[in-house]
């Protein structure tokens, strides 16, 4: 029997395990995020936070994720994907535990900071090893999964920090450093990962990239991972002088905003409750059962990938996200079941965009620069998001939280309008079909 394609491959073990392993980096992300949102209650007085200081607290992981997408792209291009997909976790280990003898408020933005480029490097590092060992049917749903493992983070740092809080003025110190649990748990999976076959035969090292394939496969190997041409070396050069400028703007500008509001709405959540008129501890409650409901978009939006196309499912998340957000900012007295329902709707409709966060980067672009395009998609979409996060208690302080909201449902449209004349359909293609110009 003639063995199948790399593209007719089933999901076999191996490619479930790839996908937990790799899960760690996204869980960490929406943890580490979201777990600042409940322990700045508790920070702000602790450290003596100015309005100014609170906000760049919040958003120091951001800003380093902008660095550390830009290293990981390269570094995962140049050196290859198994390099650091353990070693990043590492980082984010020592520096969460680092966090619980912070003193001031320096000290704990340096190291917030330090996660940012572990939490940002991992993107690239992890999705495009992920991406280059599943089929066009699986590749699309388990990257969605592998997002989805955000809101599950996100989810599980509200629980914490509600639990750490009964822990008195100091809880928030338990806040931050139990990141290193799951990081340390992560850490160890990864441990043997094999590196990508696409990466090894790209950089003429043939007979690793079939012992990869045996190894992974067996008898049943597919024959057909090579990759034509020559390699390369991953720069911006590159990718512009072959014309993938108009790609990676795109998918830049929409990811960049699908995750402006989304973080603001995270990093801040039990304020933002509150300020809706969603009081005491149920706004901390309520902010886990929101991260809840992200997760829930996300799960409904898996299966949609393939069903509807990359093209219609982006579309229509960020035109009924916008929807639900400028509802909420035109009704911010509406009470508290009309409330909960209009967030409620926005995160789960905004769980398309979120999905294909790291689908299109990894298919719009070739093997030898495929990490750098997402590290830079990554890092750049993460200024608008730093920059949206340290506005927004400005904003709510000022303003109020109709403004805010009505900040967030722009963003969100011109995401609409955006995918509406550039998102491309990439469904049911291989890699070097989704990947040609």
């Amino acid at each position: 029997m003639q063995a199948p394609t790399s593209e007719q491959t089933r999901l076999g073990p191996f490619h479930t395990r790839l996908a937990i392993y790799s899960s760690g980096g996204p869980f960490l992300d929406g943890y580490v995020l979201s777990i600042i949102g409940v322990a700045l209650v508790q920070i702000t007085p602790a450290l003596h936070l100015t309005r100014v200081w609170e906000g760049l607290i919040a958003a120091s992981t951001l800003i380093g994720m902008f660095f550390g997408g830009f290293v990981g792209g390269y570094l995962t291009d140049r050196f290859g994907r198994q390099l650091l997909y353990t070693w990043d976790l590492a980082a984010i280990l020592i520096c969460s535990l680092l966090q619980f003898w912070a003193t001031n408020a320096k000290i704990l933005f340096l190291l917030r900071l330090l996660i940012g480029v572990a939490v940002g490097a991992d993107y690239p590092i992890a999705t495009a090893l992920s991406a280059e060992f599943m089929s066009a049917r699986h590749r699309g749903p388990v990257l969605a999964c592998l997002i989805s493992m955000w809101f599950v983070g996100a989810a599980a740092a509200y629980i914490v920090g509600e639990a750490f809080q009964h822990l008195g003025p100091g809880g928030w110190r338990w806040m931050l450093a139990s990141a290193a649990l799951p990081a340390a748990l992560f850490m160890f999976m990864r441990h043997g990962t094999p590196e990508s076959p696409r990466w090894l035969e790209r950089k003429g090292r043939r007979a690793e990239a079939e012992a990869v394939i045996r190894r992974v496969y067996g008898e049943r190997a597919p024959s057909d991972y090579q990759c034509a041409g020559a390699a390369s070396e991953a720069n911006l050069a590159a990718l512009f002088a072959a014309g993938y400028g108009p790609r990676l703007a795109f998918t830049t500008v929409f990811w960049t905003c699908a995750i402006v509001p989304l973080f603001a709405v995270y990093a801040f959540a039990p304020k933002i409750l509150i300020a809706l008129g969603l009081t005491g501890n149920f706004a901390n409650v309520g902010s886990s059962v929101v991260a809840c409901l992200f997760l829930l978009g996300t799960l409904v939006a898996i299966p949609l990938i393939n069903r509807l196309g990359r093209r219609r499912l982006v579309v229509h998340s960020f035109l009924w996200s916008a929807i639900a957000l400028l509802l909420l900012g035109l009704l911010p007295n509406a009470g508290a079941a009309v409330t909960f329902t209009l967030f409620a709707a926005y995160a789960v409709c905004i769980g398309g965009t979120q999905v294909l966060e790291w689908v299109y980067p990894n298919e719009l672009f070739p093997t030898e620069v495929r990490g750098t395009a997402m590290g830079i998609a990554s890092s750049l979409s993460r200024i608008g998001a730093a920059v949206g996060t340290y506005l927004t208690p400005i904003v709510l302080q000022r303003f109020g939280i109709s403004v805010t909201m009505l900040w967030a449902a722009a963003i969100t449209l011109a995401g609409f309008l955006i995918c509406a004349f550039m998102a491309p359909e990439t469904t049911g293609q291989s890699l070097e079909q989704s990947a040609a110009i």
